[in-house]
């Protein structure tokens, strides 16, 4: 049996409903074979990167533990994608129903094709590193650093918004 592997990813929707959108994704990462869903971060809006005339993103970071090899996790992760309609078309930083990433799968770093790990550009990205953040600040990206230390060296001044717990009342 493939040992365990703590990962990190990323979730982000700026079409429809887009808190119902991360809510519903979360919920199926509970779901997921050989994997366990142990915490998501609060949710936080923010501006959208690439063209405009989007409307702002929610984002939020779910820590998983897997048996899942990084590729089959990639495409379950395709798959919930799909299921919330999500239309790959080859674009980039384009409008969304859902946009899951594996951010960080144990301490992994891996370049092909189709996967990057650690995900490129996420000790940028204050939508990355604040719901990290508010999951484990200590947590080491490789290659840069904590995410406390990412957040405190490439961030300083932007502002994102925190919109408080993701998690259905009741």
């Amino acid at each position: 049996m493939a040992p365990e592997v703590r990962a990190f990813i990323g979730l982000g929707s700026n079409l429809g409903n887009p808190v119902e959108h991360v809510q519903q994704a979360c919920r199926a990462l509970a779901g997921l074979p050989k994997t366990r869903l142990v915490r998501c971060s609060d949710l936080y809006r923010s501006h959208p990167m690439g063209p405009g005339n989007q409307p702002d993103y929610i984002n939020a970071v779910a820590e998983i533990i897997t048996r899942l090899s990084p590729d089959t996790l990639l495409s379950r992760l395709q798959e919930i994608e799909a299921r919330q309609g999500r239309v790959r078309d080859g674009s980039r930083w384009h409008a969304r129903t859902i946009d899951l990433d594996i951010l960080l799968y144990g301490d992994l770093v891996l370049a092909t094709e189709n996967l990057k790990i650690p995900h490129s550009g996420m000790h940028q990205r204050a939508f990355v590193l604040y719901p990290l953040a508010e999951l484990d600040p200590d947590l080491v990206i490789p290659g840069r650093g904590s995410v406390r230390e990412c957040l405190e060296a490439e961030l300083q001044g932007e502002i994102i918004e925190r919109l408080g717990s993701k998690h259905e009342s009741g």
